[in-house]
């Protein structure tokens, strides 16, 4: 799979990483892309204001694509998940405060696929019920997940990389429509 970036979190600079390996956990993630008729499937999350790809952690034991189809039926109800490519790899480094943890690592595998065109009911978890995340059909997010960088408090850690992919999206896939 291509290597799209590797990217540093402000709070989470080279030299912070290098001097803080113990304490780094690394974390498998995978993100859909599903385009139908120049539209991408994307999550809303309320608590964020933003626009994110269906996708995430994957699970001990699991294959990545596994842990694609997984999360894309419990997060957009998606089908049929078929046609399974490979896009490329985001990798990050981030602040992680959890279970003994000072950072991340995030390695997000990014494919590409398609679904039928009924979505089911989603199986959100509780954090995601309660952070308002819904799945949409959206032509543009770009602008939107700018917007929220710019002016808003309560921006998610992970906009920044779902803005880097919506605009690698539209450069490579979109252009087909």
């Amino acid at each position: 799979m291509r290597h799209l970036i590797t990217r540093y979190h402000i709070d989470t600079p080279e030299d912070f990483i290098a001097a803080n390996q113990q304490t780094m956990l690394t974390r498998l993630a995978t993100r859909a892309i599903v385009v139908r008729d120049n539209q991408i499937l994307m999550l809303y999350t309320q608590r964020y204001h933003d626009y994110s790809l269906p996708g995430g952690g994957v699970d001990a034991g699991e294959d990545i694509k596994q842990g694609l189809i997984r999360e894309l039926q419990e997060e957009t109800g998606a089908q049929d998940i078929r046609n399974i490519n490979a896009f490329g790899l985001y990798e990050e480094y981030r602040p992680w405060l959890r279970d003994g943890h000072t950072s991340v690592n995030m390695l997000s595998y990014c494919f590409t696929c398609d679904i039928d065109n009924q979505l089911a009911e989603t199986q959100f978890e509780a954090h995601e019920i309660n952070n308002g995340m819904m799945p949409v059909w959206i032509d543009e997010a770009i602008e939107h997940n700018l917007e929220t960088i710019a002016n808003s408090s309560k921006k998610g850690l992970s906009i920044e990389r779902e803005t880097f992919l919506l605009k690698l999206i539209k450069q490579e896939l979109l252009s087909q429509y």
